[in-house]
């Protein structure tokens, strides 16, 4: 393969489906086609994840991130591949191999997400056989009301919740006995959310979201029919651990409200504001020690992008522009992604007279 590695990489777009509805304001987002909801609510981003779809096991690249070339698109995967160090850094290759360590998406909810929990490190080891679990960061990049209702999540087992109790609910399908036995709280545009793995969860609809992730599609759910009428598969409930053995991806810590808020909303940190550039900390490795994120807003100066020894992934949340490096451009479009391998030379991003807001996910250190 006679590629040119250290350039920015646009990510094609990749819609994967899923047990909810939604992605309405996310086709929206990506001035992509008819903005309506249906399955495919989820844009996987630099993933070299596959989709745990029980029934859709013939969609054998689902989740995985295509590359644009000057030729035919191109797995990330196989890049990767073809020069490791390359595309991920030394230091990365040297802890994780071809791995990237982290997965991006983006979702868009038109409904309640089931309720749902993801193994932490340890139990996913135990219990899957892999060394990366599913602790996750959500950052709010829009809301919408559907059917009168604010957008929220619920998080985390609010203080009398027991095991015993949880599972009663379970084989009973009490829906309504299990949403109250978490916490409800309204998020707004702009907001940081991070949760452990181990913590029960669900995204409630109006969400639309930039979430990064352990790089695992580990999902148990609670609920055997989601809010819409799907049916789904006990697999896609207890994911081939049985329907006592899921049970253990459970943490069994409960909160007052004012704890699981301190707890999970991050707040955001300013690192530099110039005349021509700010940028700020959405999510910082002394919070995260599996991913962090940054926000950069650019004016039409130049605003360079130092060298750095290991690879990021770049959205384009708002504006248009162009990013430059020594020996070609990229222009930039809103909903636009990307896959920064180290060591670029000269990077810089220039954005039109309306600005630019770009996104960078990291890896863990």
């Amino acid at each position: 393969m006679n590629l040119q590695i250290s350039r920015p990489w646009k990510l094609l777009s990749n819609r994967v489906w899923r047990t909810y509805t939604g992605g309405a304001v996310l086709n929206q987002w990506q001035q992509n086609g008819i903005p309506e909801d249906n399955h495919f609510p989820e844009e996987w981003i630099a993933s070299v994840v596959k989709a745990r779809n029980p029934g859709r096991e013939k969609q054998t690249n689902e989740g995985l991130s295509w590359l644009k070339t000057e030729g035919e698109p191109l797995l990330l995967t196989d890049l990767i591949q073809s020069d490791p160090e390359g595309m991920l850094g030394t230091d990365h290759v040297r802890r994780y191999g071809t791995h990237t360590g982290v997965l991006v998406k983006l979702l868009d909810s038109a409904e309640r997400l089931t309720i749902q929990v993801h193994p932490d490190r340890s139990t996913a080891e135990h219990l899957f056989g892999s060394p990366f679990g599913k602790t996750e960061a959500w950052y709010a990049l829009g809301t919408r009301q559907i059917n009168g209702i604010n957008p929220y999540v619920l998080l985390g087992f609010k203080p009398w919740v027991t095991r015993e109790h949880w599972e009663a609910l379970f084989h009973r399908q009490d829906i309504e006995g299990m949403i109250n036995c978490l916490h409800r709280i309204d998020i707004k545009e702009g907001q940081v959310i991070l949760v452990e793995a181990g913590i029960p969860h669900a995204i409630g609809p109006g969400c639309f979201l930039m979430e990064i992730q352990e790089p695992t599609d580990f999902t148990i759910r609670v609920e055997r029919v989601t809010p819409s009428g799907l049916h789904l598969e006990d697999h896609s409930c207890h994911q081939g651990l049985g329907f006592d053995q899921m049970f253990d991806c459970f943490h069994y810590k409960t909160y007052e409200l004012h704890e699981i808020i301190e707890k999970c909303f991050i707040k955001s940190r300013l690192l530099s504001s110039q005349p021509d550039s700010r940028s700020k900390e959405l999510l910082g490795r002394e919070r995260c020690a599996y991913f962090s994120m940054d926000e950069l807003e650019v004016s039409a100066t130049p605003t360079i992008i130092p060298p750095q020894p290991g690879y990021s992934v770049g959205i384009v949340v708002e504006g248009m522009g162009e990013v430059r490096w020594k020996g070609g451009f990229e222009t930039l479009t809103q909903g636009d992604c990307f896959f920064f391998p180290p060591q670029i030379e000269d990077m810089h991003l220039i954005s039109n007279e309306h600005g630019l807001r770009f996104v960078r996910c990291y890896p863990p250190d």
